[in-house]
């Protein structure tokens, strides 16, 4: 198979290789799937650059990238055969996973491979599992959202475009940050305000008649903790999947506390079982009934994989980078 692998980390035009590997073969419980997209999201280009403290290489030679999506071509010993043909998008290819999705073939547990709807096509399922799946949770994971005030900082942001329209599907009233008019269109929120031009808890506030919000989804938890302390109601929730401005936060525990706020720690990797088999049921419906938008941004084919890797890397894309081929 076609595939693309590094031996080192480093920059990616210098340490990304493209070539040809062994084709895989789909063990006991799991499927052989062959790719047609594979998304790049920051935590491979991460991975490939050795930016992780202390990183080491787990293997002599890895192939990147956790989401993607294609067809089963085989399956192995106690998969139903059934499966063969079916269309799907993968989560956590390359989570401590030696072969990724940079590839023409992948074999992996039968249950890390997702039925994909006919409405959704193969570079939008390659933007399900670290960026929707992520949004999915920051949103639900506390319950349902019918009726609340829902913040999501970072509006514009692979997983907060995603988290804005999901609270919104979910019945909640939703509010963005963005940093210009032209993101806040791209984020799809009906409301928001421009962090760079306003004081976000005073405009937030006045939005709401000075109550405040039930939740936010945040995308850096330290660059806005006074902010949030600032709107949440008592009871309210902070799902925050980042905190890239200062990754060790100085947490202002009492204020927390005195409003019996919930701090959640969102890291999509480690869903559990079953609150993901929630999540994949609830995307399966969406994307079935086009309730979904995607930002795909082409990334080329395998043989551009350091291209795409610098697109995600200049940080000024809207939307996931897609790699696709196959036709």
């Amino acid at each position: 198979m076609k595939a693309v692998w590094y031996e080192a980390f480093g920059p990616a035009a210098e340490v990304l290789t493209v070539g040809t590997l062994p084709d895989p073969l789909p063990g006991p419980g799991e499927v052989l799937v062959r790719l047609r997209a594979s998304g790049v999201n920051p935590s491979d280009v991460k991975l490939r650059a050795g930016a992780r403290a202390g990183a080491v290489m787990a293997w002599p030679k890895i192939v990147p990238h956790s989401d993607g999506a294609g067809v089963i071509e085989a399956v192995g010993a106690g998969v139903d055969t059934a499966r063969i043909g079916e269309r799907v998008w993968i989560w956590n290819g390359g989570w401590q996973r030696q072969y990724g999705t940079a590839a023409e073939l992948i074999a992996l547990p039968a249950d890390q491979a997702v039925r994909l709807p006919e409405a959704a096509d193969f570079a939008e399922g390659a933007c399900l599992g670290i960026p929707a799946m992520t949004a999915w949770h920051a949103v639900f994971a506390d319950g349902p959202v019918t009726g609340k005030t829902v913040l999501v900082t970072g509006g514009a942001g692979t997983v907060g475009r995603y988290a804005c329209q999901m609270a919104a599907l979910g019945g909640a009233r939703v509010i963005a940050t963005v940093s210009s008019a032209g993101k806040a269109a791209h984020s799809t929120a009906g409301e928001w305000v421009n962090y760079r031009d306003a004081d976000v808890a005073e405009a937030v506030r006045g939005m709401t008649g000075g109550e405040g919000v039930d939740r936010i989804v945040e995308v850096d938890f330290a660059a806005n903790q006074a902010a949030s302390l600032a709107l949440l109601k008592p009871g309210g929730v902070i799902a925050t999947y980042a905190s890239a401005s200062q990754m060790r936060p100085v947490l202002d525990f009492y204020p927390f506390m005195f409003k019996n706020i919930t701090l959640r720690m969102i890291l999509v990797y480690l869903l559990d079982p079953a609150t993901r088999r929630r999540g994949e049921a609830q995307l399966t419906e969406w994307l079935a009934n086009r309730a979904l938008s995607h930002a795909v941004v082409p990334g080329g084919g395998l043989e551009d994989c350091a291209a795409a890797h610098e697109t995600v890397e200049a940080g000024t894309k809207l939307g996931t980078v897609v790699m696709e081929w196959g036709g």
